[in-house]
């Protein structure tokens, strides 16, 4: 099989391309390095079977020969980048979705686009499930994001019923493992950073807004059957093994083995204060459920960032 995944480069692509050539599939990565990194696919070459294209999808992609699968990863994904690229966020959500189903339809290829757990915004129902429509504020500075993807969903049930293209969609939970950097400005690389250099963790509001962490390689899982599931609605892929964020940085303060101090500071505009995926549609339709216990998965986070700090 051959499958093209944007936003390759990236942490979550990055590894989905690892994955999909251990299954024999021939990569192509597709990447503007925006937020990526070659380093993320370095050792991936040695294959024989990955290619590396810099493109910016929001730009028409044109791929020669057979393609099976396309997989649209590319995006900004932290808070820090897309208040930092909020143009690049809208248009890689909306034009990147509209080329990349382009080259699903034209190839006759499986579609499978990344969306996110915050097309529901800052939730009044908990823990979200698929039906929920979602809270979201479109015209505030997260909007770009969350109104990008939700768009992105759209155009993708658009394709899937008018183009009979075979479409999926991943909801994505807070994810966090290797080869995320550090300085993308989500909470898990944050507080280990901080911890690791000896500053002061900073911690939001007073830190009783919770968030579900999933571990990178579970989520990969997910996608992956996913992909080849015979449903084409947004299905939610995360850890509903919920922690306020305080706790997890005490959490951080034990994996340390020392202590380190925390500041508040105040909650950023529609900042979400609850966040936990329902999962039972995964169960049911996949036969997934998250394996690596949150412990695990930040002792190998942390070993990770020690090398980086």
């Amino acid at each position: 099989m051959r499958t093209v995944i944007t936003g390759g480069a990236g942490f979550v692509g990055s590894h989905l391309c690892e994955r999909f050539l251990t299954e024999g599939h021939e990569v192509v990565c597709v990447d503007n390095l925006i937020t990526g990194s070659l380093v993320n696919v370095e050792g991936l070459k040695a294959s024989g079977r990955f290619t590396y294209v810099q493109h910016d999808i929001s730009k028409p992609l044109e791929v020669e020969g057979p393609v099976d699968n396309v997989l649209h990863f590319a995006s900004p994904a932290s808070p820090v980048d897309y208040l930092r690229h909020p143009i690049q966020t809208l248009k890689v959500g909306s034009l990147g979705t509209h080329n990349t189903l382009g080259l699903a339809k034209a190839k006759n290829a499986r579609f499978l686009m990344a969306s996110t757990s915050e097309v529901y915004g800052d939730p009044v129902v908990h823990p979200q499930t698929e039906d929920y429509w979602g809270n979201v504020n479109p015209i505030g500075i997260r909007g770009c994001y969350d109104e990008a993807k939700r768009f992105s969903e759209a155009i993708t049930m658009a394709y899937h019923r008018y183009h009979k293209v075979n479409t999926h969609i991943v909801r994505i939970f807070n994810t966090y493992g290797p080869r995320m950097r550090l300085d993308d400005g989500r909470v898990v690389p944050n507080l280990m950073a901080q911890a690791l250099r000896g500053e002061p963790m900073t911690v939001y509001g007073d830190g009783s807004q919770t968030r579900s962490f999933c571990y990178v390689s579970d989520l990969v899982e997910g996608i992956y059957r996913l992909l080849f599931a015979d449903f084409h609605g947004p299905v939610n892929c995360g850890n509903p093994n919920e922690v306020s964020i305080l706790e997890f940085a005490k959490e951080i303060q034990g994996l340390l083995g020392k202590p380190c101090a925390i500041v508040f500071k105040p909650l950023p505009q529609d900042d979400p204060k609850v966040r936990r995926p329902d999962i039972t549609r995964a169960q049911t339709l996949l036969g997934w459920e998250p394996k690596v216990e949150r412990h695990e998965g930040m002792k190998r986070t942390m070993e990770y960032f020690k090398s980086k700090v």
